[in-house]
């Protein structure tokens, strides 16, 4: 099951999510950590490795519901805030990357 484990101090929850056996406690020994989701920051941040979820659903892993919809919101997330890289320059050569040594006196 992919779920959340709560961390953090005393009204400053911070979670991790991860892949854990179902009867294990909230907080036990998990499997692997996919991901971190911190609901304090504005808007709430949320890291997940997309490989590892895919990887352990085509295991047979069940999203727990709150999961599920971190999960849909962080494809759209990553990708408003990843910005495109620029297009590549064609003006310079391709072999004069590298600085000229300076001749020392």
């Amino acid at each position: 099951m992919i779920r959340l484990s709560r961390r953090g101090a005393r009204k400053q929850p911070h979670y991790r999510i991860v892949v854990i056996e179902k009867d294990r406690a909230r907080d036990g020994r998990s499997v692997e950590v996919v991901g971190t989701y911190n609901p304090r920051t504005n808007p709430a941040s949320i890291e997940l490795k997309r490989d590892r979820v895919d990887y352990w659903t085509s295991k047979g892993a069940q999203l727990s519901d709150r999961v599920r919809k971190l999960v849909d919101k962080a494809p759209a997330a990553a990708a408003a805030s990843t910005p495109e890289p620029p297009p590549a320059s064609t003006s310079e050569p391709a072999g004069d990357s590298a600085p000229e040594p300076t001749a020392a006196a």
